[in-house]
């Protein structure tokens, strides 16, 4: 049996959301048979800062592994680097143009492009609105060759009472897709 830890790439764009991301990496820390692989952009860092007030370095220290945008020789840039897949978290609609057409321009698109001919998950937090034709055909594209759209959208059902307790949601559920039980939401038991 092997004790090697699983791998999991957490993508930050320049949409609006960065606490997604920030809290991806937060909660894959706990988690000792994971390894979390990051990557930003350069207009996420500026968002990352904005937002949040956080430095390139605490995002950094989250992460087990960090990877420049554009290191295309990365090891996630490559099928034979084996990851359970990409979060991208949150997406520009940039970022799912390129990822949607195949445009592996930076270490982001590339790597859920790679994961996407892997067969392996892609799930994608888009968090800009409102959409146009092309956000929505680029979604369907995206979701056609494998990809999972999941936009950040509470669900107010579980009457959180917080901010942090929405992100947290989407962050469980979304974990939870990659076999990651996380304790961050429950599981609707009817009314």
């Amino acid at each position: 049996m092997s004790n090697e830890k699983k791998r999991l790439v957490i993508a930050m764009t320049g949409a609006t959301g960065a606490i997604y991301g920030v809290r991806m990496l937060q909660v894959l820390r706990e988690q000792p048979d994971w390894e979390s692989h990051l990557v930003i952009s350069k207009a996420g860092l500026v968002n990352l800062k904005y937002e949040l007030e956080m430095e390139r370095s605490a995002l950094q220290a989250l992460a087990d592994v960090t990877h420049g945008i554009d290191d295309i020789a990365s090891c996630i840039a490559s099928g034979s680097f084996k990851t359970e897949g990409v979060v991208v978290a949150p997406c520009s609609m940039k970022t799912l143009a390129a990822i949607a057409h195949g445009f592996g321009d930076n270490l982001i698109s590339r790597a859920a492009d790679v994961a996407l001919k892997e067969r392996r998950k892609v799930v994608i937090m888009p968090r800009e609105t409102p959409l146009n034709l092309a956000h929505i055909r680029n979604m369907a594209a995206a979701t056609e060759m494998g990809a999972i759209i999941y936009p950040p959208m509470p669900a107010f059902y579980n009457k959180s009472d917080s901010v942090r307790a929405m992100v947290d949601e989407g962050v469980g559920r979304i974990l939870d897709m990659y076999g990651i039980n996380a304790g961050l939401f429950s599981e609707w038991k009817g009314l």
